[in-house]
């Protein structure tokens, strides 16, 4: 069964400073983890934490306590980051990563000097983190935690040792800088906090070609505190075991070995850090179906531009012998019938008035000179006067 370890990370992270810092605190936690491999980690800072870092590291502390890599105490409690620390060590039986010997607990938490229980860790210039184990200094705070609870006959209930309320307040936290200190000019323009995981062309690129929701192939680079660092192609992404499954495993390398390749979805991506944050999938890989469907559309598209020029050809040769026909004369025939549709529409109400009255006057005229025409017609009827003197003349 792997150890279980809970850092102190509010005193890893002020070793050596007057000043918390968390990029300190995150080089301790992977030089620890490259030391152990198989513990489990667990990092607790107390409240204050994010209020005395750089500002720079603000935005980058959000992220790790969203992403619970980093866990603040309750507000109010007893003890406050300490206190919250040794009891979640006292749950899980687990060891300590701490330069504290937290002195006024020994009466409450005896395990403290029990061997292995207590690891101290110091960055040593030219080799990096070195990490021992190490045994509780006593002190006059020791011995009254020893006495107080031996006085109430629980070693590990809660000592009955009286706590002023300035104790219990949260560490005050400066309104000013301190005298002497100079501080850098305020930029127009927002930069973007913490450390950026990738190079900006890479990480543009991937954007470009996947959004959240694609699925990508990755391969397990190395671990962190609450997950692992997959690269894809020339970017890095991370897993964190919150999306890794429900409930979460307890440590990436339970579940994720270096060198695998895993399929991944794409579940956020922060311009301001340039990290892609993913979780396992079971579907197929996006991208190569992507390139193929590129690739097909890419023929697609290439056909009918080979094609319009055999049919723009064949158009032409088929047009050609209208042209050759009569196309030139069809062509101002139809253009005259348009033009000449369009005037009488307009024009054939106030013509076609005058032209039936001109055609009824003509079959008026015509039907008048008939009459005249046939008044001669009944002169015809002389033609027996010259019998009648034909007969006298015989006579």
């Amino acid at each position: 069964m792997p150890r279980h370890v809970i850092v102190d990370g509010s005193n890893v992270a002020t070793e050596g400073r007057s000043k918390p810092s968390l990029k300190q605190l995150n080089e301790a936690v992977m030089a620890f983890m490259a030391d152990h491999p198989k513990d489990v980690i667990t990092v607790i800072v107390d409240a204050t934490f994010g209020h005395r870092i750089d500002a720079k590291e603000s935005k980058a502390f959000d992220k790790a306590v969203e992403h619970n890599e980093l866990v603040t105490p309750p507000a109010g409690t007893v003890g406050r980051g300490d206190g919250f620390v040794l009891s979640i060590a006292q749950k899980v039986g687990a060891s300590i990563l701490s330069n504290d010997s937290y002195q006024e607990f020994h009466g409450q938490y005896p395990w403290l000097f029990d061997e292995g229980r207590l690891i101290g860790g110091k960055p040593v210039p030219n080799v990096g983190w070195v990490f021992v184990n190490r045994t509780p200094v006593r002190g006059d705070k020791s011995r009254r935690s020893i006495r107080d609870a031996e006085k109430g006959g629980k070693k590990d209930s809660t000592p009955k040792a009286k706590v002023s309320a300035e104790a219990m307040k949260p560490m005050p936290v400066p309104k000013a800088p301190p005298p002497g200190a100079t501080l850098p000019a305020k930029k127009t323009t927002a930069a973007p906090a913490g450390k950026t995981v990738n190079e900006v062309l890479p990480f543009l690129q991937f954007v470009e070609k996947h959004g959240i929701g694609s699925v990508v192939d990755g391969v397990v680079d190395s671990y962190s505190s609450h997950g692992a660092y997959v690269v894809i192609g020339d970017v890095r992404g991370y897993v964190p075991l919150r999306l890794y499954s429900s409930p979460p495993p307890r440590s990436a390398r339970e579940v994720m070995k270096l060198g695998d390749t895993i399929t991944l979805e794409v579940v956020e991506i922060i311009p301001g850090r340039r990290s892609i944050d993913l979780k396992p999938s079971t579907r197929k890989v996006t991208p190569v179906k992507a390139s193929t469907a590129k690739k097909s559309t890419a023929k697609k598209a290439a056909a009918p531009k080979k094609s319009a020029p055999v049919k723009a050809s064949t158009a032409k040769k088929a047009a050609a012998p209208k042209t050759s026909v009569a196309p030139k004369k069809s062509a101002p025939v139809k253009v005259i019938a348009v033009k000449k549709p369009v005037a009488p529409k307009k024009v054939a109400p106030k013509k076609s008035a005058p032209a039936k009255a001109s055609t009824a006057k003509k079959v008026v005229a015509k039907k008048s000179v008939a009459p005249k025409k046939a008044a001669p017609k009944k002169s015809v009827a002389k033609k027996p006067a010259p019998a009648k003197k034909a007969t006298p003349r015989r006579s």
